[in-house]
């Protein structure tokens, strides 16, 4: 079992900056793929940015160049986002993916990211 929970995240004008955090808990050494989704009411949850164990990182191409993904060690996930934008407002939502498992599998609760015009 790994337990997540994000801080972080808020209220920002067009243009501004935010960072988000997610604390890993419990059996980190399990952990693979760590990863931030985001979704909005009504859509499905989709995949802002992962990185592996490895340090392999992939973005969703709306926000490459915008965005970045770290990782301190296996307890903590972090999002630098920059330049951002209203269609970014989301519920954000920290994801891990154990070893020899192909899906992600423990959630954070979500923090909410708001960006006004």
């Amino acid at each position: 079992q790994v337990q997540l929970a994000e801080s972080g995240g808020g209220f920002v004008q067009a243009g501004g900056s935010l960072s988000l955090s997610c604390a890993a808990s419990g059996n980190v050494f399990s952990i693979d793929y760590m990863a931030w989704f985001r979704q909005t009411p009504g859509r499905p949850r989709e995949l802002v940015a992962t990185i592996s164990h490895s340090d392999k990182i992939v973005y969703a191409d709306s926000v490459k160049g915008r965005f970045t993904i770290s990782r301190d060690n296996a307890n903590t996930l972090r999002l630098q986002m920059s330049s951002l934008r209203p269609e970014d407002t989301a519920v954000y939502y920290c994801g891990v993916r154990p070893y020899s498992v192909s899906d992600y599998m423990y959630w954070g609760q979500g923090t909410q990211v708001t960006v006004s015009p």
